[in-house]
């Protein structure tokens, strides 16, 4: 262990910052509603670039049945329904008719229409702000590793289960690298982040009692004399729906705990039990062997080519420094220009049913 980020960090910086800039366009570019932030009473509810790559991408225009689907996404029958009422009922991108066929609403085409082409998008101004010798380098990298995992993942994370866990595919072939209006199967730049992410999210909660996402963001926070609760979003770079969740999970199973920052004061200050002093060790230490074994896995040219890509790319992670936020600053009419900028970014994305942002929102 060293001053060093993770992989998983650095991976999770440049796959939550690529989703934040792709999310930002999409809501520029497509009519959509929000509870708190405006929108067309008709329109699709806006979500993140995870409900496309996911579920989105594999809807046809003319529709595919629910079994078909359910079939090529690897779902169970409940979390197909689940994604159904979501994507159905709730945020009005699909229909369910009578023959239980799933076709997307015009709400729907719309925005299939604006997501499309967008991860390309964003991959060429990522290559004019970087560089295209860099970009393309840690597009290489990451397939250098993705093509190795001998395991199908999806293109996007899934959604955090209970406890924030990661969940391997539901069946041996979920769907994965979909294929645009002409046929050309996609290999995104996010694809290959997710993938590669997500395979180093499942070998970790294999070997751990918590989550990476909880480990990750909240777990490895807290120092000898705690830290404020207040601080926690702004720390882990998550929403405070997300720290709420993670804080309950963790007091309620006995790895930490709230205090008063002095006697009397109101100030609570969430300090780690014996229980989550070890846990946090145990973090700190699997995450490096991880590496460890891919490096013989993989190969060390390969995962040392991944890791300096990932560090010239994430920089010293904070909004003042880090090269990633440069391309983070949020239309003006965007729901992001509303509520505090990010100083930093999560050390795992935060993918809730909340609408899949990165962060927790």
């Amino acid at each position: 262990m060293d001053d060093r980020l993770p992989l998983s960090a650095l991976l999770s910086h440049a796959l939550v910052a690529f989703t934040i800039e792709f999310d930002n366009e999409f809501e520029h570019q497509m009519p959509h509603r929000t509870t708190n932030h405006g929108g067309l009473p008709n329109a699709p509810w806006l979500v993140s670039m995870v409900m496309w790559s996911n579920f989105m991408q594999f809807i046809p225009e003319n529709g595919i049945s629910a079994r078909e689907l359910q079939r090529l996404l690897g779902k169970t029958s409940k979390s197909m329904h689940a994604s159904l009422t979501r994507m159905g009922k709730w945020w009005g991108y699909v229909v369910v008719d009578a023959g239980a066929m799933v076709r997307p609403t015009s709400g729907g085409l719309k925005a299939q229409a604006v997501w499309w082409p967008l991860a390309a998008s964003i991959e060429k101004r990522w290559q004019e702000r970087f560089g295209a010798k860099e970009i393309n380098h840690l597009r290489e990298s990451l397939r250098a590793v993705a093509t190795q995992l001998g395991v199908e993942l999806p293109d996007g994370l899934p959604i955090l289960g209970y406890g924030l866990f990661s969940r391997e595919p539901d069946q041996d072939n979920p769907a994965s690298t979909g294929s645009g209006p002409g046929g050309t199967p996609i290999s995104s730049l996010p694809a290959l982040l997710s993938k590669v992410l997500l395979a180093f999210a499942i070998e970790f909660e294999g070997n751990s009692e918590l989550s990476l996402a909880m480990s990750a963001n909240l777990l490895r926070l807290p120092g000898k004399e705690g830290v404020r609760v207040r601080d926690l979003p702004r720390l882990a770079g998550v929403s405070k729906e997300a720290i709420a969740l993670s804080q309950s999970f963790l007091k309620k199973r006995g790895y930490a705990v709230e205090e008063p920052e002095a006697p009397g004061s109101r100030v609570k200050v969430l300090v780690l039990t014996a229980k989550g002093q070890h846990g946090q060790n145990a973090y700190c230490q699997l995450v490096w062997t991880i590496e460890e074994r891919w490096q013989a896995r993989f190969g060390s040219e390969a995962m040392r080519d991944l890791r300096e890509s990932l560090e010239r790319l994430v920089g010293e992670p904070t909004a003042q420094l880090s090269p990633l936020f440069r391309g983070l600053k949020p239309y003006p009419n965007g729901w992001r220009a509303s509520v505090p900028s990010a100083e930093r970014l999560p050390h795992y994305p935060m993918v809730l049913h909340r609408g899949g942002f990165p962060d927790g929102s």
